[in-house]
């Protein structure tokens, strides 16, 4: 059961990385609040299915296909935005993902650059298309996305885990900075989530043994991060600035 937050409605959000899993669920979550939502992502159709689930649901929505990682492509979103919506109150910078396992030996320079691209220069160049509108209201709550594989070694390649530890220490850089202007940000670190693309790919034993390595003994489901998201928009976090919230069912190391 999703939590209600009044004050979300009405509300512009942007969610990078929208097109399906835990940034698709996010739209859904915030437009079921009240939220006017873009998803952006480069796969139209899939775009094209959640704004259709939102509107059809009686909710508001448009989608933006554009690459993170290009900047002119972020400001022509930008542009698109508030000329629908006006100007934008929540930026989940969610995009990226890239984390599939590769020996350190066989991580070639090219791939290197990819996932750092993918995954830590796209939420710099997200936050910076939407920022100037936030300091001129001197107001907006960013969002950004890491993973438990910025928190500690893990199973994922090398540069995924670098990408997203650059991720919460930009978080953590803009909070200090962003502050004195009424702007707010904060860092989603989820561990094994069950979207639909973990489902087809994890087979149920390893699904189970995955859950065991978990304190509250089970996988996360996207709605658990949502519920965060959800949380950390509201004005119920309104002194909360610079966190990284590991929604990892107890399994973190500080």
């Amino acid at each position: 059961m999703t939590g209600m937050y009044a004050e979300l409605k009405g509300r512009t959000v942007v969610v990078t990385g929208g097109s399906r899993g835990i940034g698709a669920h996010t739209a859904r979550a915030f437009a079921a609040q009240g939220a006017a939502v873009c998803v952006v992502g480069r796969d139209a159709t899939a775009l094209a299915a959640v704004v259709e689930q939102i509107t059809g649901a009686g909710g508001e929505a448009m989608s933006a296909v554009a690459d993170v990682t290009d900047g002119q492509a972020l400001d022509e979103v930008r542009q698109a935005v508030t000329e629908r919506f006006g100007e934008v109150d929540v930026l989940a910078a969610f995009a990226g993902g890239q984390g599939f396992p590769v020996p350190v030996a066989e991580l070639t320079e090219q791939r290197w650059r990819e996932v750092l691209d993918s995954d830590l220069t796209s939420v710099f160049l997200t936050v910076q298309a939407f920022l100037p509108g936030m300091l001129a209201r001197g107001a907006g709550s960013i969002l950004t996305m890491s993973s438990a594989a910025g928190r500690q070694p893990s199973g994922a390649n090398l540069a995924y885990g670098v990408a997203n530890a650059g991720v919460v220490m930009l978080t953590r850089y803009l909070a200090t900075e962003l502050g004195p202007h009424g702007i707010r940000i904060n860092c989603l670190a989820p561990s094994a989530i069950l979207t639909e693309r973990v489902q087809a790919r994890m087979p149920a034993e390893v699904q189970s043994q995955v859950a065991a390595t978990h304190p509250l003994g089970r996988l996360g489901t996207p709605t658990d991060v949502t519920e965060a998201a959800l949380f950390l928009s509201s004005d119920g976090a309104g002194w909360l600035t610079g966190l990284t919230v590991d929604v990892a069912g107890g399994r973190i190391t500080n």
